[in-house]
């Protein structure tokens, strides 16, 4: 293995929306200190968690057509038929929604589900209850895409959560997608949603570790039904 391979394995690259956030917490330690030294240390444990949160390692992708694949690293939350935030509008109907709510450790970059086109974007103001209660995808602040897949519309939803105060899409509309492709991610502590049409079967179960751009979520086109689970 090359000194290159081995610094790229030890080090986790640092997206860069944490640059600004890392230096304030850097340099606060730095002011506070001055002033007493503990507050040194205690404010450079804050600042490597700071860098330990906006973490955006590599990922390993299937590329199947048929998978979805995790937006979001975390926990998953919920799984079943939910409808779809009426800003998007894709109608009354019921669609399959699995979520994955991330705590603070979690890493925050966000990652398409599936392959396809953005058709829309929408952005919609809220409330800032905990993510992890099924009411957040309803009252909470949340900005939504349309992916136009092989297999139909797919909805990806990113919502605030109690820390959170900040979402950020940097993908826009008519802007093509692949899988695992790194849309956006969401500051301190929140979920994604994804909806998904017709014909697609879960793959996860409520309270599965989910890893973006890698774990399968769900699939199209297959008759195994969703999978039972045990707690070990």
């Amino acid at each position: 293995m090359s000194l290159f391979d081995t610094v790229r394995n030890t080090f986790v690259p640092i997206h860069r929306e944490g640059y600004p956030f890392i230096a304030a917490f850097f340099l606060a330690s730095l002011v506070l200190g001055w002033f007493w030294d503990p507050l040194f240390w205690i404010g450079m444990v804050l600042t490597i968690w700071c860098i330990y949160f906006y973490r955006d390692p590599e990922r390993v992708t299937p590329t199947d057509d048929r998978l979805v694949i995790s937006s979001a690293d975390g926990k998953v939350s919920s799984v079943g038929p939910a409808i779809p935030p009426r800003e998007l509008g894709l109608g009354d109907e019921p669609m399959l929604r699995i979520s994955v709510f991330m705590n603070v450790f979690s890493c925050h970059v966000n990652r398409a589900p599936v392959r396809g086109q953005i058709t829309r974007i929408a952005y919609r103001p809220g409330m800032f209850l905990n993510a992890d209660l099924d009411k957040a995808s309803a009252e909470n602040e949340r900005n939504s895409l349309l992916i136009d897949s092989n297999n139909g519309t797919v909805a990806v939803v990113q919502i605030a959560g109690l820390v959170a105060r900040r979402i950020v899409c940097w993908a826009k509309e008519d802007n093509l997608l692949a899988t695992g492709e790194r849309f956006g991610l969401i500051r301190f502590g929140s979920r994604v949603d994804v909806y998904l049409p017709k014909g697609a079967e879960a793959r996860v179960a409520v309270g599965q570790t989910a890893v973006a751009g890698e774990t399968v979520v769900a699939e199209f086109g297959s008759d195994r039904p969703a999978p039972t689970v045990r707690i070990a």
